[in-house]
């Protein structure tokens, strides 16, 4: 990289959690360098948004990160945030999940695509005795074609329906994934989303081994180990106690003030003769020259600004698709409602016909979030499988979201608060073929020194990986000064 002076020049395309971590990092391996950031909305935080206020705290986007992969912990501790960290009610640790009707809660020890436990699975309502005879050869059947391959791939459907049964996917599989990545799992890889479970079937043969065989070494290790889990690892997932705006307004306050451009679009780059790059925003003048950018946007917006650089790279990004959604913020006070709020939310199978993909009981899942006579609770809508939801007006996307809750719990009377979030184009959807995809898109950006793509459209959607994604870039890009 061609350095003009001693003070190197940055610029972070994109204010979210990654934008945001990869300046920060620039700005603590780099003291001398000049580092920017530009956002093209009126705040900072990207999916990271809480709103505080008449004694709620409501968060509008992720609520919470897995402790077990390190790097948004050790980034909440390197902030001087450790004491924040706050996790999930110890009580009712687990997922609902609606069949006929009626909620049940997910297996003890059944989480996502394997069964750790069988006596739980044979008890449960929300398999028949034919689903769960079926699950029971999940250990018999054979391992798929190229399953050894290093790019070895499959749809989560075909995947969840060969292995466990047609029942097992379409009333446990397909609901708690979307209540993770909104996503279509005839279209979801395996490999992108869960390689985890590729590995384990490689070295066991069968998911079910593989299960049992993790349990005994956790039993060992006298953790607590999935087989104790219900739907997700919950005792795995830890927010802060102000909330994840708070992760934001933590990183944003270490940088400098004049330095965070809001209502900035970027519409192109471009590289000068000696190597430097020219970030063009829409409708205005170009800025200086930089000596290493970090786009930390969804793919679309950053195939658009790379489009004129480089057809190829944009092509590649312009191959990643993306889903909305819309989060219904409902409050009721606890004697509202007739059923037990025993589990820390519901989701919604999609053979159920409902509007709603899934609900998180905000204020039992973690304290402080509402009054203790209250409930506040969050409603998932739209997502790959039902698109056309979220440009729906918003009198009626709520009245959607309150219809199916106050059958599902028993809901009588109008809620006490109503907030509404359409986050359009926000989530990556990882199809099948999605991590050759990012290798190609790696090995190409590495042709253009000085250029970093981070975010959660490519090895990653939660926060740890947002986290890691920006924190890589920027020490890429520090490593060349």
């Amino acid at each position: 990289m061609s350095i003009s002076n001693n003070s190197p020049r940055f610029a972070v395309l994109g204010g979210g959690i990654t934008g945001l971590t990869a300046a920060y990092r620039l700005s603590q391996l780099a003291p001398r360098a000049s580092v920017e950031v530009f956002e093209a909305s009126d705040r900072l935080g990207g999916m990271l948004s809480t709103r505080r206020e008449d004694g709620y705290l409501i968060e509008q986007g992720a609520d919470s990160f897995l402790k077990k992969l390190p790097w948004a912990v050790e980034l909440c501790e390197e902030l001087g945030l450790g004491d924040e960290l706050l996790p999930t009610n110890p009580q009712s640790r687990r997922a609902l999940v609606v069949r006929d009707g009626l909620l049940h809660p997910v297996p003890e020890g059944f989480v996502i695509l394997q069964p750790h436990r069988m006596l739980p699975m044979l008890r449960t309502p929300l398999l028949s005795w034919s689903g769960k005879l079926r699950l029971l050869q999940e250990r018999w059947i054979g391992s798929p074609q190229g399953l050894q391959e290093a790019d070895y791939d499959e749809s989560v459907a075909s995947f969840a329906t060969r292995r466990l049964g047609r029942e097992a996917f379409e009333r446990l599989v397909q609901p708690l994934l979307a209540g993770i990545y909104t996503a279509d799992p005839h279209q979801l890889s395996l490999a992108a989303t869960m390689p985890d479970t590729v590995e384990a079937l490689r070295k066991h043969g069968s998911l079910t081994r593989a299960a049992f065989e993790k349990a005994k070494q956790d039993a060992a290790r006298d953790e607590e180990s999935e087989s104790q889990a219900s739907g997700a690892r919950y005792a795995s997932f830890v927010t802060l106690r102000r909330g994840l705006g708070h992760l934001v307004e933590t990183l944003a306050e270490r940088l400098p003030a004049e330095k965070i451009h809001l209502n900035t679009a970027i519409q192109s780059l471009a590289k000068t003769e000696n190597q430097q790059w020219i970030v063009r925003p829409e409708g205005g003048d170009s800025f200086d020259p930089y000596d290493g950018i970090v786009v930390a946007l969804p793919a679309p917006r950053a195939a658009a600004i790379v489009e004129n650089l480089d057809t190829r790279l944009s092509d590649l990004l312009g191959k990643i698709p993306y889903a909305s959604s819309g989060i219904v913020c409902m409050v009721y006070r606890r004697d509202q409602i007739a059923r037990d709020l025993d589990g820390f939310g519901l989701v919604v199978p999609t053979i159920e016909k409902k509007n709603i993909i899934a609900a998180s009981f905000s204020s039992v899942k973690f304290p402080g979030r509402a009054p203790d006579d209250q409930l506040l609770v969050r409603v998932f809508l739209g997502g790959a499988m039902q698109p056309e939801l979220v440009d729906l007006p918003d009198e009626r996307l709520q009245a959607l979201a309150q219809a199916d809750l106050v059958e599902l719990l028993g809901i009588t009377g109008q809620p006490l608060r109503v907030d509404l979030v359409r986050w359009q184009e926000k989530m990556p959807q990882y199809h099948v073929g999605h991590v050759q995809l990012v290798d190609a898109i790696e090995k190409r950006t590495a042709d253009f020194e000085g250029l970093e793509l981070a975010g959660n459209a490519y090895r990653g959607v939660g926060i740890p990986q947002c986290v890691r994604s920006g924190d890589t870039a920027a020490r890429r890009l520090a490593a060349r000064t």
